[in-house]
């Protein structure tokens, strides 16, 4: 079942160290289901997302946590650091990476899917680089991962192209990539 969450009903603060084990579930538990159904966007187990992911960006000061009376529902991590591919690609405003907010390993509890969770991280990240007087916030998504699409899109991302980020992992070979102005 669909439901919205207001704005009143979740909170989105800054990752801590007293977050990991909760992140390393989310990320565990995300994982297995995708294993265990259609997965989008590629990720496997124990590779990647992990707790290591989490640790990184609580220590990196870039991950951010959308609670749900204290429970951790999704997570995002948004920093100035733009895959190498993204140099290959014609973007809508030239800006140094300094300028620009990435938005990766956007991911939701599965006891939280259809929530609006994805949406209100994605919203929260636009809040947070305007302020940050960010020129414009970029990602990067697998070809296959249909819901993520229509959710950056829905969200006002434009696409901008398609790129081998050189994984070199068969099935993550091309990744769209999308940009909002802001």
């Amino acid at each position: 079942m669909d439901s919205q969450l207001a704005q009143n009903d979740y909170i989105i603060e800054k990752g801590t160290p007293s977050d990991i084990d909760a992140l390393g579930k989310l990320y565990d538990d995300l994982n297995g289901l995708l294993q265990a159904g259609t997965n989008y966007p590629g990720w496997i187990k124990g590779v990647y997302p992990t707790r290591e992911t989490a640790v990184r960006g609580i220590q990196k000061k870039t991950l951010f946590v959308l609670k749900i009376k204290g429970q951790t529902a999704g997570t995002v991590i948004l920093n100035h650091e733009p895959e190498t591919a993204y140099a290959q690609a014609k973007w809508g405003v030239e800006a140094d990476n300094k300028d620009c907010i990435v938005i990766h390993t956007l991911a939701v509890h599965p006891k939280y899917m259809k929530n609006s969770v994805g949406r209100n991280l994605i919203n929260f990240a636009k809040r947070h680089s305007a302020a940050l007087g960010m020129k414009t916030i970029r990602l990067d998504v697998s070809i296959h991962n249909t819901p993520a699409i229509h959710l950056y899109e829905a969200c006002g991302f434009q696409y901008v192209d398609t790129v081998d980020l050189g994984l070199n992992i068969p099935d993550l070979v091309w990744f769209k990539l999308y940009e909002i102005l802001l």
